[in-house]
């Protein structure tokens, strides 16, 4: 029984961490070779990594997609998406595609001459299932090795673990005052 229980709390917390590594932003240092527009066939489960501002997105199978190709420090190719995630999840409220289209476009430039970016994405890169990440901003930096501390992270995080220290010390407080006293009254007289 101590295995299930292991078994299950293991499953939670890689879940939770999953949730948090999709939904957090993260900043790749890329070098933007290119933008274009594409239309996507969005069905099936994969749909839900996709952002659908709006109720008529919804219900639509394909749509016309911004996206915007990099290539990182090492020269592995990355690919974002373009989107505006409106007012769902997660909470980017990001309203100005058309804005982050125009400046990423403007940001291409040559290996010769190479032009470092920070991009704010949110979500997973998969080949297999087309999955990209959402792009939400770009910044330009110095160069390949700067160094950006993700503040935003770190604040969030560290909210979340005092919330969850905080249950799980009213939880065993709880239990401790209030359920093992009421089950040592109840196994009193089985002995």
């Amino acid at each position: 029984m101590v295995y299930v229980k292991w078994v299950f709390w293991g499953l939670f917390w890689l879940i939770v961490a999953g949730f948090l590594h999709y939904s957090l932003p993260q900043r790749d240092i890329v070098r933007i070779v290119n933008t274009y527009e594409e239309r996507q066939d969005v069905t099936g489960w994969t749909k839900m990594f996709w952002a659908a501002s709006d109720q008529s997105q919804e219900r639509l199978q394909s749509w016309d997609v911004q996206f915007i190709q990099a290539i990182d420090p090492d020269g592995d190719p990355m690919v974002y998406r373009n989107e505006d995630t409106g007012w769902g999840w997660p909470p980017y409220f990001k309203f100005d595609t058309a804005n982050l289209y125009t400046d990423a476009s403007d940001s291409v430039s040559s290996k010769a001459e190479p032009e470092w970016y920070a991009v704010t994405h949110y979500g997973w890169r998969n080949e297999f299932l087309s999955i990209f990440p959402n792009a939400v901003g770009i910044k330009r930096v110095a160069g390949p090795d700067v160094t950006l501390i993700p503040w935003f992270n770190i604040i969030v995080l560290t909210i979340l673990a005092a919330v969850a220290w905080g249950i799980w010390a009213r939880w065993r407080r709880f239990r401790k005052n209030k359920i093992e006293p009421k089950i040592d009254e109840w196994t009193d007289g089985w002995e």
